[in-house]
């Protein structure tokens, strides 16, 4: 973790990501995302993640069962006030090619 607020490197244990990181699944959307290791999810996922020192872990969603126009959101259950008037969203994402393979928006 750091001290910039919002920030948030998913080093927790299991759903309690929610509330260390200030984000909570939003209840109308169709599936919803969760927490991992590298080592769990092989080889659809992504090798490592880029949490400085040791970080594994990372937020992730199986689509593989879900059919088109499905959502799995996540909302920010505090507000982040942009510093100097500057608002950055800063995050590393990993897709698994494939001809199914929807995207992303933030």
């Amino acid at each position: 973790y750091t001290s910039i607020p919002g920030s948030c490197n998913f080093e927790t244990q299991d759903q309690e990501w929610t509330a260390v990181c200030g984000l909570t699944q939003d209840p109308t959307d169709d599936f919803d995302w969760n927490i991992s290791k590298s080592t769990v999810i092989g080889q659809t996922g992504p090798h490592a993640d880029h949490t400085p020192g040791k970080g594994q872990r990372f937020l992730y969603v199986n689509s593989s069962t879900q059919k088109e126009g499905n959502k799995a959101r996540i909302i920010t259950t505090k507000f982040f006030p942009a510093s100097l008037g500057v608002c950055r969203v800063r995050f590393w994402f990993w897709m698994f090619a494939s001809r199914q393979t929807g995207i992303l928006k933030v």
